[in-house]
């Protein structure tokens, strides 16, 4: 995914978010359209499930590293691994036009162990809350077939 196409998208999801990224070239090799999946349902959780003027950091390493992390409800360490099973969510469903199926993060860390990374989330500490993401994928050479990289 190209840095116009992440900033497109971010500026599509964006509601009075600030941005920070930290962006370093990031190739991982496997499926790009699974992974573009996984970039997607990160981001958009990281949106959906923040605040009003809160706040969402991108960050990838050359070393392997994507982390995504935000602001928003306090959740209880103890609930976070729930929150990466099929149809879990933090909170009851409402019903509302919009929310989610609670699938977004169960299929990110599908997709990571498709792509031999190593996923662990975190809860975020009041008052901010949230939840940090990150995946540490085998670092792939730039040079192999199937590589997905900055374009």
């Amino acid at each position: 995914m190209t840095a116009e196409a992440l900033d497109a998208m971010l500026g599509r999801m964006e509601r009075g978010l600030t941005v920070e990224r930290t962006l370093a070239p990031l190739a991982v090799t496997g499926d790009r359209t699974l992974l573009g999946h996984l970039v997607r349902n990160l981001l958009t959780n990281a949106v959906r499930h923040n605040r009003a003027g809160g706040r969402l950091t991108l960050a990838t390493s050359i070393e392997g590293e994507l982390t995504v992390s935000n602001t928003g409800p306090v959740i209880g360490p103890a609930d976070v691994p729930r929150l990466l099973e099929p149809f879990r969510r933090s909170a009851e469903r409402q019903h509302t036009a919009g929310e989610g199926a609670g699938l977004g993060l169960s299929i990110v860390a599908s997709i990571a162990r498709a792509h031999g990374a190593e996923l662990t989330a975190r809860a975020n500490p009041a008052p901010d809350g949230g939840l940090t993401i990150r995946l540490r994928f085998p670092v792939a050479d730039a040079r192999r077939q199937g590589s997905v990289q900055p374009e």
